[in-house]
């Protein structure tokens, strides 16, 4: 078995950190293994390289390694690629395609990006971490396949689990041993030394001096986070080698190529997700139709109230707080208020109503009459609407704002009021 340090100098990996150490370690162990591997990280921390020495140290080195980035697939046409596809089975299928599952039989796929998978090709790729089995897109015959599997992915599995993303039981399946590798922030012996490689590398690239860095320039090399991690650094070595004509760099210099915040680089999927998705949207749907119902009920039995006891002044005490419910406590809020509701702001009429209206028709006759002709009711409180508002301000002598308080409506109410019956 080939010593920790050897696999680094094989696979170009740089850096002595404990933690990098230990998942080199781990993939060197279960490489003669053909358990399933997840490999976890932030996005940019090299997880492609744990991959590649688990294929190269197992005894499958001689088969074929393919790597699937399941980010960049389309989601209608993954299954295609993974698992193949009849001819004719879809618009453009004009010949049989293996895929990856097959042309990789006897050796490994690394799926990266595996949380942004489809909950369709979940599915298919549990079947085959299970039993080795696949069926192409438009075939019913089922084939088997002897493929090592070894995912990676950025996203917060659990989290994922928790939305109903990603399949717990495919989560388990994959992740039978799983190897994280920690974030260039929590690496930082290994920072300085990373950006000289990079900056060698790039100096013979280039065919340029290499750069080198002042005191301050690598206190701020290693105070920085570096939220895209190793790939971030890489891109600002290669920056500052191939724009800067002084190759010694000090940290006025480098602060220039340094992002002030990096919170739009990828990372790990934050555990705390606003709740925009669909099923939250819908629970907000129903909770304003429910309250909407609410309401409606709230007016039946307003209505109900006032045609059983005729006394407006009566049914307000007992049901300001509906009152306030249905109107609102701010009646100077401008805005404008909905058809149905400036149809039933009638129903705050004043206790002066004349009285030998109500006693003509008993209360049960008048419950009768609410349900049966609804239509011809709302017209009669309309008119009736018009007549109290013009008595109201001919007492008062067109003062709207005592009128409006005899009524029971705001004063911007019934300025509307007075607009929409031309008064």
């Amino acid at each position: 078995m080939e010593s920790v340090q050897a696999i680094k100098q094989r696979f170009g990996i740089i850096g002595n950190d404990p933690k990098l150490n230990r998942a080199i370690e781990k993939a060197i162990q279960v490489a003669a293994t053909d358990i399933s591997v997840l490999v976890t990280g932030e996005s940019g921390v090299g997880k492609e390289s744990i991959p590649k020495i688990i294929h190269q140290l197992s005894h499958r080195k001689h088969g074929k390694y393919i790597a699937v980035n399941c980010g960049a697939i389309p989601e209608g046409t993954i299954d295609s690629e993974l698992f193949g596809h009849e001819k004719g089975a879809f618009t453009g299928a004009t010949q049989t395609r293996s895929g990856y599952f097959e042309v990789a039989d006897g050796g490994t796929i690394f799926l990266d990006e595996v949380g942004e998978l489809p909950l369709t090709t979940q599915v298919r790729l549990l079947r085959v971490l299970e039993n080795g089995e696949f069926i192409k897109v438009g075939s019913s015959k089922v084939q088997k396949t002897d493929v090592r599997i070894v995912a990676a992915t950025n996203v917060n599995m659990f989290e994922a689990i928790k939305r109903e993303k990603f399949r717990e039981d495919l989560y388990y399946r994959l992740s039978t041993i799983e190897i994280n590798l920690p974030a260039l922030r929590d690496r930082k012996e290994d920072i300085h030394l990373l950006f000289r490689k990079f900056a060698s590398d790039f100096a013979l690239k280039y065919k340029m001096p290499t750069i080198k860095l002042t005191d301050d320039a690598v206190a701020l090399l290693l105070k920085y986070r570096w939220n895209g991690n190793i790939r971030q650094l890489r891109n600002v070595a290669e920056q500052v080698s191939v724009l800067e004509h002084n190759r010694t760099i000090n940290a006025s210099t480098l602060q220039s190529y340094l992002p002030n915040t990096g919170t739009n680089l990828p990372a790990v999927v934050s555990s705390t997700k606003n709740e925009s998705d669909f099923s939250s949207e819908r629970e907000i749907l129903y909770k304003v139709l429910f309250d909407m119902k609410s309401d409606l009920n709230d007016l039946k039995k307003l209505t109900m109230e006032l045609m059983k006891k005729g006394s407006v002044s009566e049914v307000q005490k007992e049901h300001e707080h509906l009152i306030q419910k249905i109107y609102g406590e701010d009646t100077d809020e401008e805005y404008e208020t909905a058809s149905t509701v400036e149809d039933l702001e009638v129903l705050s009429i004043p206790e002066h109503t004349e009285s030998n209206e109500s006693s003509d028709i008993e209360v049960e006759d008048k419950y009768h009459f609410a349900e049966e002709i609804e239509e011809e009711e709302t017209l009669s409180l309309q008119d009736k609407e018009l007549e109290l508002i013009k008595k109201s301000l001919e007492r008062h002598k067109g003062k709207r704002k005592l009128a409006a308080a005899e009524l029971g409506i705001s004063e911007r109410t019934l300025y509307r009021k007075i607009k929409q019956y031309d008064l």
